[in-house]
């Protein structure tokens, strides 16, 4: 069987991507992923065959770019979805299932539609599917006051049909496909997966036969890491990690991190990320790192303080680390309710975070208590989500569309 997997997210989104695409391959099916070009190289160097996506993600997005107008985002929702059916058509040629995965996967139940493959929508967060048992993530379009569950995702269903929804169907019109009347549904599909840890980010319906529960994607990482991080990490207590990943934090966002970390008698290891914060230069008590095995690093640290991104919240819970999460967007806020609801860290208020307010939400994390619960919960986050995901598609293929 030929399997494409298609995502144009960040890591977050492509390195679950590549879990599951190793556990398909080891079952000897063949895999094609499409992904954004940022990640060619690394899937090209694991052997498997890529056909990337759009533009690259990391030029885009900073933390003083002008809000666009409304004219440019309608041109940005169009280009995007016309993107999407130009190469997911090109690289499902010859697939017998699509499975798109994260955010904005606009055309690929249409691509499959049309070459009588099977599809499966998978996602990374629980409430990025609709339930009347949660609300759908913060969007700027909310309705001032509305808390009702239901019609906000309804208002949800309206943006996406009013965004997205007219090029969609402009593009199924020229692929021979009927229009679709609510797009968000039809993306979605009759029973989506949640590619989530159970125990971190549960579906609030355990009775409900529609989502299929898999378990997160955790690619097992196993690149050592570099000499001389180990010897920092082996010469003194135990650092505190920072990271915003792919988010585009402003570079005094580094000052602010080693601030805090220094208020509490702490060294820092700072991963530059897409932000390329660079504070550790010339300092004895901070280490910079780029891309790196967080699977291993995250053991070995005092506490983890991150944007709220589902890898790397799944990857510090699975490592023991209490966490400090400062989200920024769409669902990081809800892993940001789940760490500290669960009491294996804290969080802080949404957006650039400020010295006094890292200190204080560290002041939590660093608790002996707090330790003691996310060294605890970390066995009960499963490994074998990808593998479980391999299987069920095996077992089920070829899927409708239905």
């Amino acid at each position: 069987m030929r399997v494409l997997l298609s995502t144009i997210g960040s890591r977050g989104e492509v390195q679950p991507v590549v879990a599951l695409a190793s556990e398909l391959r080891a079952l000897g099916q063949d895999v094609r992923v499409c992904v954004p070009p940022d990640f060619r190289e690394w899937l090209d160097d694991l052997g498997f065959d890529v056909v990337p996506i759009g533009p690259e993600l990391r030029r885009f997005g900073s933390a003083s770019r002008v809000r666009p107008s409304a004219e440019e985002l309608r041109k940005s929702a169009e280009d995007t979805v016309s993107t999407q059916f130009e190469t997911v058509t090109v690289a499902a040629e010859g697939c017998d299932v699509v499975v798109a995965a994260g955010a904005l996967q606009f055309a690929a139940r249409s691509v499959a539609e049309r070459a009588g493959a099977g599809y499966v929508y998978a996602s990374f967060c629980p409430i990025t599917l609709p339930s009347d048992r949660h609300a759908p993530p913060p969007m700027p379009w909310r309705s001032p006051g509305t808390t009702d569950n239901r019609a906000l995702w309804q208002e949800d269903a309206h943006r996406w049909n009013q965004l997205f929804g007219g090029r969609v169907n402009a593009c199924r019109a020229a692929n021979g496909l009927a229009p679709v009347d609510d797009l968000q549904s039809h993306v979605f599909g009759g029973r989506p997966w949640l590619a989530a840890d159970a125990a971190l980010a549960p579906w609030p319906d355990q009775d409900d036969p529609d989502v299929i529960r898999t378990g997160a994607w955790i690619w097992p990482d196993e690149r050592p890491l570099p000499p001389d991080l180990v010897e920092f990490l082996d010469t003194g207590e135990p650092p505190l990690y920072f990271g915003f990943g792919s988010m585009h934090a402003p570079a005094e966002v580094a000052e602010v991190m080693l601030a805090s970390a220094r208020a509490h008698g702490r060294r820092a290891i700072i991963a530059r990320g897409w932000a390329d914060l660079a504070a550790a230069d010339g300092h004895p008590d901070c280490f910079g790192i780029g891309e790196i095995n967080q699977q291993q690093l995250f053991k070995h640290v005092a506490a983890v303080v991150h944007h709220g991104g589902a890898g790397t919240t799944t990857t510090a819970a699975g490592a023991g680390a209490p966490q400090v999460v400062v989200p920024q967007m769409y669902d990081q806020h809800y892993f940001a309710s789940r760490v500290r609801d669960l009491g294996i860290g804290a969080a802080t208020e949404p957006g650039v975070p400020t010295a006094e307010a890292l200190t204080a939400a560290l002041e939590v994390a660093l608790r002996p208590e707090v330790a003691a619960r996310a060294r605890a919960f970390a066995a009960k986050v499963r490994p074998d989500g990808a593998s479980v995901a391999a299987r069920h598609l095996l077992a089920t293929a070829p899927l409708t569309s239905a």
